[in-house]
């Protein structure tokens, strides 16, 4: 009698024919530029982050503060 396959095999058989229609995943090189988009979401993001401060523990663990505003120091 034919043994049962793994629920492993099984899916690696499975994303193997996939591959056959979607091709392999796409790797790109290490060594190339990181690009950067600055659009209107971005800005929004790194204006939130304006409102926190970073602590970072003698162990190497690291928590946010709330920045106080500048009228109230």
């Amino acid at each position: 009698m034919a043994e049962k396959k793994t629920l492993s095999a099984r899916f690696m058989n499975a994303t193997g024919k996939l591959r056959m229609f979607f091709g392999p995943a796409d790797q790109g090189g290490l060594g190339g530029p990181v690009k950067y988009t600055d659009d209107a979401a971005h800005r929004r993001r790194q204006q939130e982050l304006q409102q926190w401060d970073v602590v970072r523990n003698a162990d190497g663990s690291t928590y946010l503060v709330s920045r106080e505003p500048e009228g109230e120091k």
